[in-house]
């Protein structure tokens, strides 16, 4: 059932809506419905701004919108109806000169469709007014932030202790997986990366079915999704027999740049600052061109939010916000090296939710 914290945030919306200069937003993004809403089925679309709030929605969801959010008035649609057209018979109602879509989320097939059959009504593209919202977590997100973490640590270490050199990366992903629900994951956050030796100089590499025994190393990245959908995201080097030379070598400084982030986070630091701090020691080092990713992003109800840690953001902390950091060296042929943890910007700098050892660990069946 939606709470007085979502009321909370419309109100905020609703602020920012006022300040636009638009007569409402049509949020269609469906995190952001279920983030002001509580309403967790998707296709819905959420109209809100001074005075008034609705839903459109469809016959699937009349007992969820119900349960869910029953103080929200719900316009229910058939399957006989498109949504750009159940909208043009109400829209117009409705006191409204201009309507703003969030225009990283509606799609330009439907923008086009509405501001044809919605005339003299003006569209307008707003971008992040919901988004800017949720890069600041309550402490019911934050809870929920801190469950998926446990839950992403005990996943890793039960896969961990069961992992064998006759497996493939698939394989111990699948138990990487399973072990996060077992935990109590809803799912996992995306699919892992399970890359072994040299494929762990792919930032993105998808598990395969290469075996570890082919190598000595692992680079793993997971996380999971609370139960009530909120994310977390890390990554470690697993070590299951030796680790070359010239990678142990990395493993420090991109430790060392990962500690000089962290370090770097407090409120009011520029996003820009704190990714500048890491990346000097990767540069130093000499390893500059290596290192081509942003440091970290916002995690929440999406594994990629505001804010962004990169040498070009212009986001700035603010307590509440929950960021990863995560440098790498990725060096082709040889392998790679990330360390990511998730961090809360808290009152007086940040505090680091993830509790898993920072030196490369062994894999306990190895």
């Amino acid at each position: 059932m939606s709470t007085d914290r979502h009321l909370a945030r419309r109100s905020k919306l609703v602020q920012s809506v006022r300040k636009s200069g638009i007569s409402a937003l049509l949020v269609t993004n469906p995190r952001n419905v279920t983030y002001l809403t509580g309403f967790t089925g998707e296709d819905s679309y959420l109209l809100i701004g001074p005075g008034q709030i609705r839903l459109f929605s469809d016959s699937r969801f009349e007992t969820q919108l119900r349960d869910e959010c029953p103080e929200i008035s719900a316009e229910i649609r058939t399957s006989r109806r498109l949504m750009a057209d159940f909208l043009a018979d109400i829209l117009p109602s409705l006191p409204l000169t201009s309507l703003g879509i969030e225009g990283s989320s509606m799609v330009v097939s439907v923008r086009d469709l509405l501001a044809e059959k919605l005339k003299p009504i003006d569209l307008v593209s707003q971008s992040g007014l919901v988004e800017e919202l949720r890069a600041i977590k309550d402490a019911d997100e934050i809870a929920e932030i801190r469950a998926a973490v446990r839950q992403a640590e005990r996943g890793f270490e039960l896969m961990r202790s069961m992992v064998m050199k006759d497996q493939t990366e698939r394989q111990a992903a699948h138990e990487l997986e399973h072990g996060m629900r077992r935990f109590g994951a809803l799912k996992a956050a995306f699919e892992p990366i399970i890359a072994v030796g040299d494929h762990a100089a792919l930032p993105h590499y998808r598990a395969g079915l290469r075996y570890f025994h082919e190598a000595g190393f692992a680079l793993i990245d997971w996380g999971a999704v609370s139960a009530r959908g909120y994310h977390s995201d890390l990554t470690r080097l697993l070590v299951t027999s030796k680790l070359p030379p010239k990678l142990h070598h990395v493993y420090g400084v991109v430790l060392k740049a990962q500690q000089a982030g962290i370090a770097a986070i407090r409120p009011g630091a520029r996003c820009q600052d704190v990714d500048a701090a890491a990346r000097a020691v990767i540069e130093e080092a000499g390893y500059a061109k290596y290192f081509g990713h942003g440091l970290g992003h916002g995690i929440g109800l999406d594994i990629h939010e505001l804010p962004r840690l990169s040498p070009i953001s212009t986001d700035e902390l603010k307590p509440g916000m929950i960021v990863t950091v995560e440098p790498g060296i990725y060096l082709p042929g040889v392998g790679g090296v990330r360390i990511e943890d998730d961090i809360l910007v808290t009152r007086d700098g940040g505090e680091v939710l993830s509790s898993l050892p920072k030196e490369a660990p062994t894999a306990a069946g190895s």
